[in-house]
C-alpha cells in the first residue's frame, strides 16, 4: 500500500473513533488533497476536492467546546499508521485562533504515554527553567474512554539549533532528575527549535524519565540523526564510537562514555520491545553485533 493508502485507511478509523455520531454533520476536506493526505479541516470556500461528512454533536469537538467553554473547530493531523506509539493528534481552534494541540490516547500502551506526558510536564512547570521552554498542561481527562491531553500551542518556527543551546538544554533537563538525571527520551532534531527570545522549545515529552545515565539526550540526538544517512548497524556503531566525542561537552569520561553508549542502545530496543515494534529491524541485526563486538574488546 502507498503512504497516502495507508494514511487516508487509518483517518478513516480515527474520524470513526472521534466523531461517532449521529450528530448535525459538516463537511470536512483533505488538505491538501488525498493524494497528500495530512490534515483533515473544516471544508472553507476556497477548498478543492470532495468533502468528507463529520457528525459535529457528540464528537470530541464538542467535547472540546465543553473543556474551553467557547466553540471549537478541529483540525486533525492524518498521521502515518506505522507507529507503535501512534495516536490521534488534533489542532483545537476557535475564532479562527489555534487554543491547543490535542493528543488522544486510544490504546493502553497510547494512554500510558500520554499519561507520562501530563506528568512529566506538570513536573517541569513548577521547575525553574532558564534554557528550555515546554508546553503547558491546558486539560487531561477521559472522554468515552479515551485519555485526553490538551496541551498549549508554542510558537514554534524552523531554524538550526546550535549545539551550545543544545547542550544547555540537555544539562538543564538532566537536573530536572534532582540527585538523579533526568532525560527528555526523544530529544532528536524534529521535536526542538529555536524561540525568538534565546531559549528552547521542546515538545513530545512522553518519554520523560529520570534516573538514567548521564548524556543520554545528547547519544539520541546523534543516533537519530545517524539514521537519516545510514543503516541502523551503521548508526549503532558510530553511535558508540562516537560516544566520547558528543558527552565530552557534558564532562563525561572516555569510559563512561562507551558505556553510556551502551547502555542507550540496549534501552532504546527494550523501548522498541515494550512498544511491540522494530522500526530498525530486530536487535539481533543492529544492536546484537555492536554489543558483541564491545563484550570481545573487554
Amino acid at each position: 500500500m502507498t503512504d497516502a493508502a495507508v494514511r487516508l485507511g487509518y483517518l478513516a478509523e480515527t474520524v470513526r473513533l472521534l466523531y461517532p455520531g449521529p450528530g448535525s454533520p459538516r463537511p470536512y476536506t483533505v488538505l491538501p488533497h488525498t493524494a497528500l493526505p495530512r490534515r483533515l479541516a473544516p471544508r472553507r470556500w476556497w477548498h478543492v476536492g470532495a468533502p468528507v461528512v463529520v457528525p459535529v454533536e457528540g464528537s470530541i469537538a464538542a467535547y472540546l467546546s465543553e473543556v474551553f467553554a467557547r466553540p471549537v473547530e478541529t483540525v486533525l493531523h492524518v498521521r502515518p499508521a506505522r507507529r507503535a506509539n501512534r495516536k490521534p493528534v488534533l489542532e483545537a481552534r476557535s475564532e479562527g485562533r489555534r487554543l491547543a494541540f490535542v493528543k488522544i490516547g486510544d490504546s493502553p500502551r497510547a494512554r500510558e504515554l500520554v499519561a507520562a506526558e501530563a506528568a512529566a510536564l506538570r513536573r517541569l512547570a513548577g521547575w525553574p527553567l532558564d534554557t528550555v521552554v515546554a508546553p503547558r498542561v491546558l486539560h487531561h481527562g477521559c472522554w468515552k474512554g479515551l485519555a485526553v491531553l490538551a496541551l498549549a500551542p508554542l510558537p514554534v518556527r524552523r531554524g538550526r539549533v546550535r549545539e551550545p543551546l543544545r547542550l544547555a538544554a540537555i544539562k538543564e533537563i538532566a537536573a530536572t532528575g534532582g540527585p538523579s538525571p533526568a532525560w527528555h527520551g526523544d530529544l532528536a532534531p524534529w521535536n526542538m527549535c529555536p524561540s525568538p527570545d534565546g531559549r528552547l522549545l521542546v515538545w513530545d515529552w512522553e518519554r520523560y524519565e529520570i534516573g538514567v545515565p548521564y548524556g543520554l539526550d545528547a547519544l539520541h540526538h546523534f543516533f537519530q540523526r545517524a539514521l537519516r544517512r545510514m543503516s541502523p548497524q551503521v548508526a549503532a556503531r558510530a553511535c558508540l564510537a562516537q560516544s566520547v566525542r558528543v558527552l565530552a561537552p557534558l564532562g563525561v569520561s572516555a569510559s563512561e562514555a562507551r558505556q553510556t553508549a551502551l547502555r542507550y542502545l540496549i534501552a532504546l530496543a527494550g523501548r522498541h520491545a515494550d512498544d511491540g515494534h522494530a522500526p530498525l529491524g530486530p536487535p539481533e541485526t543492529w544492536l546484537c553485533p555492536v554489543v558483541d563486538h564491545e563484550e570481545l574488546l573487554t
